[in-house]
């Protein structure tokens, strides 16, 4: 499912459908750990089931899904405080927040921070804006077509 590249060179951020090592920081009292993001839909409570079970949260707090564009979405379900508000996403007809690299959320006593490779994270091409926010972008080609790539659905 995940892929690596074996060049440094800036280029576009559309990797092969998973690729790129998406994962999650999992911190809470100074301890810190990575938690792959290896499944398409990953609930995150405290609920037996969760496929990231973490205590003094609720049973089911968030998601995360994969989906069929190739994004990671933060799905809350519970309180949480998001570095921007949830809004509708087509793609798996609910509220949520795409996530990007340095993305960071916290539940309870939890602090997360999503991280995945450069090429693969569909944010900004060619190793980001130079200059600040007011620079030329170079754009990037079409998002390829992960038809067939992904389960149907999300």
């Amino acid at each position: 499912m995940n892929a690596s590249r074996d060049d440094t060179t800036p280029g576009t951020t559309h990797g092969s459908w998973g690729a790129g090592h998406p994962h999650l920081i999992v911190s809470q009292d100074g301890t810190h750990r990575i938690f792959n993001l290896e499944s398409d839909n990953v609930r995150i409570g405290s609920a037996v089931d969760s496929e990231l079970r973490l205590a003094d949260i609720d049973p089911l707090h968030a998601q995360i899904v994969h989906d069929a564009h190739d994004e990671y979405v933060l799905i809350p379900h519970g309180a949480m405080d998001l570095s921007h508000a949830p809004m509708y996403i087509e793609a798996v007809d609910a509220e949520g927040a795409i996530l990007r690299t340095g993305a960071r959320f916290t539940m309870g006593g939890w602090m997360f921070v999503y991280a995945r490779d450069e090429f693969a994270d569909h944010g900004r091409p060619y190793g980001g804006r130079e200059g600040g926010e007011g620079t030329h972008q170079s754009r990037q080609p079409e998002r390829p077509d992960y038809t067939g790539s992904h389960p149907t659905g999300p």
